[in-house]
């Protein structure tokens, strides 16, 4: 194995282990496609873990130093086309083989970085700034490998990577408390009589009740938007998209199904679901081969 295959492999194998749904996904497209989202992936999660390792032992400065470090390496990698990083080999070829935009990867290092810092967001708007890099970037870097039939993809892409996360931030309130955040912003939760300390407190109430039913309809709303973009995807790719909405949106509905008690138990998608999803998607995958 040289170098270059190496790279999308150590891309792989952190694809499978973090980022199961993703994985899964991924299974759908063509397998000439899936490297390329892999090394996607590979990026993405190696920032995150720099940043988000609850066991690791360095403080706030020495991580900001340890992504600086390794972001400006693969920025600079970026720029000369080849990289001796083992995720930025892959990341670069993939970059290089569909002319992907190296703004994305600044921006998606620069809300890394804000993660260090920020720990809540006053408006929805101010949300966006951080959410753009670390979500919308992933769905615009996508369209190419996925193969775009028409521009409106992109922005339709976006929309599907904020749903995305927007659903991770009403699954994830009480994990991301443990790192002292709050994602949902503070404006909004002030509008259904909620503050940070109620939050603190862990203990569900209907106030709280009432600010996710507000996220959750914006998550909906937003999957609705982004939704006819996956036609104007690659007819071999829209298996794929289509499988990974529901499931990741689809977290919304385990919240609900919960009873919205976000501090006390794990909203997941069961693997029933995810098995009826994947097989429902494989099964217009090879309509569409054949």
């Amino acid at each position: 194995m040289d170098q270059l295959e190496a790279s999308y492999a150590e891309c792989k194998r952190l694809n499978s282990l973090h980022g199961k749904t993703y994985y899964l996904a991924t299974l759908l497209l063509p397998k000439s496609k899936r490297k390329f989202v892999h090394a996607l992936y590979g990026f993405a999660r190696y920032a995150d873990e720099i940043v988000d390792d609850l066991e690791s032992t360095l403080s706030v400065q020495e991580k900001a130093e340890a992504l600086n470090a390794w972001g400006s390496n693969i920025l600079r990698d970026l720029k000369t086309g080849s990289s001796n990083d083992a995720v930025g080999r892959a990341l670069i070829d993939t970059v290089n083989t569909f002319a992907i935009p190296h703004e994305h990867f600044e921006a998606f290092l620069h809300s890394m970085t804000m993660d260090l810092t920020v720990q809540e967001y006053q408006t929805y708007e101010d949300l966006l700034e951080y959410v753009y890099g670390s979500a919308a970037v992933i769905g615009l870097e996508m369209v190419p490998v996925l193969g775009v039939l028409n521009d409106g993809a992109y922005e339709c892409a976006e929309k599907l990577g904020i749903a995305f996360q927007l659903a991770n931030f009403i699954r994830d309130v009480g994990e991301d408390l443990d790192r002292g955040r709050i994602y949902l912003p503070i404006t909004e939760l002030a509008e259904h009589g909620v503050t940070r300390e109620m939050l603190e407190a862990r203990e569900l109430t209907p106030q709280i009740v009432s600010a996710l039913k507000f996220q959750i309809s914006r998550v909906r709303q937003l999957q609705r938007e982004a939704t006819p973009g996956i036609k104007l995807l690659s007819p071999s790719s829209r298996p794929c998209i289509q499988a990974a909405s529901e499931l990741y949106c689809g977290i919304v509905d385990e919240v609900e199904n919960i009873g919205y008690d976000i501090f006390n138990k794990r909203a997941k998608t069961s693997t029933a679901r995810r098995l009826r999803v994947f097989i429902s998607a494989y099964v217009k995958r090879l309509v569409v081969s054949n």
